[in-house]
């Protein structure tokens, strides 16, 4: 069976990217897997700090339970999302204690977010993990750069951040990343954001974004291993396809898939509607939204 690192590499190759989709509520496990299979797709379905702590993942070891209630490896890998140094908070976490229980439930890959940190540190926290993970065979990824989204208070306006190009990841500094991190896979910040996580903004549709799409060119080339794209709902669709084209290899999906369930359980009581709602949701985003039904022979052969 191909390991999740040479799925994001097959995928990196032939030039698409595999969405992973998070895990904010647990019932969400089941039609987000079973959508992939009727798309005879493939994802990662993934669990951050921020969906058991703000939202109602639970845990880590919730999460890989119910994932494997419908596992089906074929199409799903399971992935370790957003693991922070420091958080959006600006509390500082415990990291490797959450990673080393994630790979002892069987996390096939993870994360180590340590941008908020000096790049020294992000490199030294980031080749810890590596150091550590690579000795089960589990591939990591790292951040550079400011994805923001999750931070307290509201965003500057986006057209400011865009221009300014504020907490883009640096070329120079991806270079010496990708080299002395030993990541696997890399997020970067090329105007991308994650959808708000604040009770007062958490239901509001995201700002569209766009992405600088010679400045992801130039990263992908600078350091030569998969990057990945944060922040993919609400990104428009023409920039998220070019970036497949560019270096993306995997991009996560987490506010539409969660306001897709949140929203018709609201309105309709239903833990079965809700699921049906997200289905059909899912569906649109790997069909219509990706174009990626049918890929997953060419990822797994």
């Amino acid at each position: 069976m191909k390991n999740s690192n040479d799925i994001i590499l097959a995928a990196a190759r032939i030039g698409i990217a595999i969405p992973a989709f998070n895990i904010a509520h647990l019932p969400m496990t089941e039609p987000l897997i079973r959508a992939v299979a009727d798309q005879d797709s493939f994802a990662l379905i993934e669990v951050s700090r921020i969906d058991w702590l703000k939202f109602g993942a639970k845990s880590p070891a919730a999460v890989i339970a119910e994932y494997r209630r419908y596992e089906d490896p074929g199409h799903v890998r399971i992935h370790l999302d957003h693991v922070p140094a420091i958080d959006e908070d600006h509390k500082t976490v415990d990291y490797r204690a959450i990673i080393e229980e994630a790979i002892a439930l069987g996390y096939q890959s993870v994360m180590i977010d340590a941008s908020r940190l000096s790049l020294d540190d992000n490199i030294r926290a980031t080749r810890e993990i590596t150091d550590l993970a690579h000795r089960s065979g589990v591939p990591v990824e790292a951040e550079l750069g400011a994805v923001l989204g999750h931070e307290t208070g509201p965003l500057p306006p986006y057209e400011e951040l865009f221009k300014s190009g504020r907490g883009f990841t640096r070329p120079d500094e991806a270079e010496r990343f990708s080299r002395e991190s030993g990541c696997d896979w890399l997020s970067v910040a090329i105007g991308n954001i994650h959808g708000a996580v604040g009770e007062a903004t958490k239901d509001q549709k995201k700002v569209e974004a766009r992405l600088a799409l010679g400045h992801l060119e130039k990263l992908s080339r600078i350091t030569g291993i998969p990057l990945v794209l944060h922040g993919g709902s609400g990104i428009r669709q023409e920039d998220v396809l070019a970036s497949m084209k560019r270096g993306i290899a995997k991009v996560n999906v987490g506010t539409e898939v969660r306001q897709a369930y949140e929203q018709a359980l609201k309105t309709t009581g239903s833990v079965a509607a809700a699921q049906d709602a997200l289905f059909v949701r899912a569906v649109s985003l790997i069909s219509d939204w990706f174009g990626l039904s049918g890929i997953r022979s060419r990822l797994l052969a």
